[in-house]
C-alpha cells in the first residue's frame, strides 16, 4: 500500500539518506556538500522554504519529492517547483512515482496553482520516458542557467 506523508523533524537522517542515494543515482555524489543539519535546518528550520514529501509502500520509507514555490510573472501565480523527487530502486515499479506527482498535482490544483515544473537530466532516458507518460512537456528551447560558488560570490561583488 502507497502512502504520502509531509517530511517532519524526525526525518531529517532519512531525507538527507535519500538525497545522497539520488546523488549515487545521478553519478553526482562528489557535487553534494549539504549535510544532514543545512536540510534539516531548510526543511523544519523557524522559517522553511522548502518542503517534503516522504512516500512508503507498505510501511517502508521508499523515497521522497523535495519542493518550493516558484513565481510566473506572466501568470500572476504561484507555482511548484519540484527540487528532486527519487524512488529506491527497491520499490520501483509499484507506482510510488507516479503517486508522489499525482499528490504534489493535486496540491497545484487545491492552491490554484499556475503551474508544476521540474527539470530532468538530459541523459536520463528512463525519467524522461516516465515524466512524458505522466503528462509532462519536456521544455526544448530553455536553457536553465546557474551561477554558484565563486562565481556566485564575483557577480554579487560586481559593479
Amino acid at each position: 500500500m502507497i502512502r504520502i506523508r509531509r517530511a517532519e523533524t524526525k526525518d531529517r537522517a532519512l531525507v538527507y539518506g535519500l538525497i545522497r542515494d539520488l546523488a549515487v543515482y545521478e553519478k553526482l555524489l562528489d557535487q553534494v556538500d549539504a549535510t544532514e543539519t543545512m536540510i534539516g535546518d531548510a526543511l523544519f528550520g523557524e522559517n522553511p522554504r522548502a518542503f517534503c514529501e516522504i512516500v512508503s509502500w507498505n510501511g517502508e520509507d521508499a523515497g521522497f519529492a523535495l519542493w518550493f514555490y516558484n513565481f510566473s510573472t506572466f501568470r500572476g501565480k504561484h507555482g511548484l517547483f519540484l527540487e528532486d523527487i527519487f524512488v529506491n530502486p527497491d520499490y520501483r515499479g509499484w507506482g510510488l512515482g507516479k503517486a508522489l506527482l499525482k499528490h504534489l498535482a493535486q496540491r497545484c490544483v487545491e492552491e490554484g496553482l499556475a503551474r508544476f515544473e521540474w527539470s530532468v537530466l538530459d541523459w536520463n532516458e528512463p525519467s524522461i520516458a516516465f515524466y512524458k507518460a505522466m503528462g509532462a512537456e519536456m521544455m526544448d528551447g530553455w536553457t536553465g542557467c546557474r551561477v554558484s560558488g565563486d562565481a556566485l560570490v564575483r557577480l554579487a561583488a560586481a559593479e
